[in-house]
């Protein structure tokens, strides 16, 4: 498909980093709470001596619910927004959701300095999780669909932009992790860190039309307000569809759930770095990797049906990553206890989600009619979340078979 006439004049690539900025902002809640897990596990599984052995006093399987609750909500939500947006508006939607989005991170790092009892705790982070990932939904959702009507270019901006989230977020917890303060300090500056990043989203979303020229402009607001035709356009975009559920299926049912698990074969400082660095740095770079070279080239192109076969091929990252060094366990053995090992499949991993998804969400608006091309896009973040909830569902299935 040709890049379309009524795309805005891009000056400096302004609007291009100004897209990027949004993709990163759209996932921060997903990946500052998901980082931060040692944090919330931290506080939540307090451990006590009983006959001479360190006993957890309550399991919460963090990590499991904080998944499951997070694409939860980007699955009901993103569905909702798909059938309400026109009686909502644009700027309503995403601003809205960027206030909110903010107005929540503030309460979490409020509640760093806050003393509650575990299960209160428990309840309302798990609470602040489902909130802040419902209004991350109606923003992404409405962000889809908006770089749906632009050249193809910018939906890969945007998604690098989304791939460079968790980077931002591992990088934060290494400099909290490494600095000298106690936890609750270097957690309040970690928490305040997406903090600054959403209200920087939320000015260059103000700042948008302002670099777009004024008949692109109008063009192109009038081009997002057309009726949505579903059926249609998900018959045309159905394998598209189909690859990003599976891509995320497969990643969401053993990141975090069942690496945040893994644990290192060398004990001391480097234990403390491990999961940062191999689990949560490792994807997210690679992930972002991934992303950002279909800026550069595509392949396999979008009409091939070798794609879909590389997607279903990812499959195979599942038993890999729980026959490594996963603690604790029950009934598979430990084939990779090596941290190299590990780390390398985390790479192979991470690269093939970014770029599988990538193509995904950047082909299947090319698939449809310019007009439909809005259509296109927020379908496929309805997909994007159906995956991702399908992946957190199994991922306690599958922490359960380690």
């Amino acid at each position: 498909m040709k890049d379309r006439t009524d795309a805005p004049r891009d000056r400096g690539w302004l609007v291009g980093i100004t897209f990027f900025i949004l993709g990163l902002g759209t996932l921060l809640p997903w990946n500052f709470f998901m980082t931060a897990s040692m944090y919330f596990n931290r506080r939540l599984n307090k451990t006590e001596w009983s006959n001479g052995t360190v006993v957890v006093q309550k399991e919460y399987y963090f990590n499991n619910w904080m998944t499951l609750l997070s694409q939860l909500p980007l699955l009901l939500c993103t569905l909702l927004n798909s059938f309400f947006y026109q009686r909502i508006s644009e700027m309503v939607r995403i601003a809205g959701s960027l206030v909110f989005i903010l107005v929540l991170f503030i309460l979490t790092a409020i509640l760093v300095k806050v003393t509650m009892e575990e299960d209160c705790f428990f309840s309302v982070t798990m609470a602040t999780i489902w909130f802040i990932n419902s209004f991350g939904a109606v923003l992404q959702g409405s962000l889809f669909g908006l770089v749906g009507l632009l050249p193809q270019r910018y939906s890969a901006v945007f998604m690098s932009g989304q791939g460079l989230a968790g980077t931002f977020a591992a990088l934060a917890m290494l400099v909290s992790i490494a600095s000298d303060t106690d936890l609750e300090t270097a957690a309040l500056g970690y928490f305040i860190t997406p903090c600054v990043g959403t209200l920087l989203t939320l000015l260059s979303y103000l700042l948008l039309p302002r670099l777009v020229s004024g008949s692109a402009l109008r063009t192109w607001t009038k081009n997002f307000h057309h009726i949505f035709y579903l059926v249609p356009v998900s018959l045309q975009i159905w394998v598209m569809a189909f690859c990003v559920v599976f891509v995320f299926t497969v990643t969401l049912a053993v990141f975090p759930a069942i690496t945040v698990d893994v644990k290192t074969i060398y004990p001391g400082k480097w234990e403390s770095y491990f999961i940062s660095v191999c689990c949560f740095l490792i994807f997210n770079v690679c992930d972002w990797i991934g992303r950002t070279v279909t800026t550069l080239f595509q392949w396999p192109p979008k009409e091939s049906r070798l794609f879909p076969v590389l997607v279903v091929s990812r499959v195979v990252f599942v038993p890999l990553l729980m026959l490594c060094n996963v603690q604790s366990r029950s009934y598979l053995p430990v084939l990779f206890s090596h941290d190299a090992a590990f780390a390398l499949i985390m790479v192979l991993f991470s690269l093939s989600s970014g770029y599988c998804v990538c193509l995904s969400m950047s082909y299947a608006p090319q698939l449809v009619a310019s007009k439909d091309a809005e259509t296109a896009g927020a379908l496929m973040t309805f997909f994007l979340g159906l995956g991702l909830s399908i992946g957190a569902g199994f991922s306690f299935l599958l922490r359960l078979l380690v």
